[in-house]
């Protein structure tokens, strides 16, 4: 805040921006917090590995994650674990190709509760089940197919 030295009662139109400030501050803060869980969709870290075809990401896939407190992310939205079986039959009744299901599960998750995901996705009407894995940081896949590089989406080379 600024003091006027000028003896008279002049009106000033200066804006405190002091409070504005605050408040962008404050958003800045809630945004860089909650974004890269919105982006996400499912918290999970799936186990690492080498020589790996990367996940197909079109539109049909069905993708389910379960993040390391196990609950259900069905296409990036979080559904109550007792629903999965009636969401999986929904979707998987009406198709007449491609019932395949990507699983993408934490890597500390116990396998017990990755089985059961499964066995839900078996008895409702999915065929295949794939489990999405990462490939290992600083490596890439021997077969040169695998390596594609997602600008060109076109085959890489070791």
């Amino acid at each position: 805040m600024s003091m006027s030295t000028s003896g008279g009662n002049e009106v000033r139109a200066e804006p405190n921006v002091t409070p504005m400030i605050d408040v962008m501050l404050v958003l800045l803060i809630i945004f860089m917090v909650i974004i890269p869980s919105l982006v996400s969709g499912v918290n999970a870290r799936p186990p690492l590995g080498q020589n790996l075809k990367p996940l197909p990401v079109q539109d049909q896939d069905q993708v389910l994650g379960i993040d390391e407190q196990g609950q259900y992310f069905l296409n990036r939205q979080a559904i109550p674990n007792n629903t999965l079986g009636t969401a999986l039959n929904n979707i998987y009744t009406t198709r007449t190709v491609d019932k395949i299901l990507y699983v993408k599960a934490d890597k500390d998750l116990a396998y017990g509760q990755v089985m059961n995901a499964l066995d839900v996705a078996a008895h409702n009407g999915v065929h295949m089940t794939a489990l999405v894995t990462d490939q290992q940081p600083g490596t890439r896949s021997n077969i040169a197919t695998d390596n594609i590089d997602p600008v060109s989406k076109s085959g890489g080379s070791n």
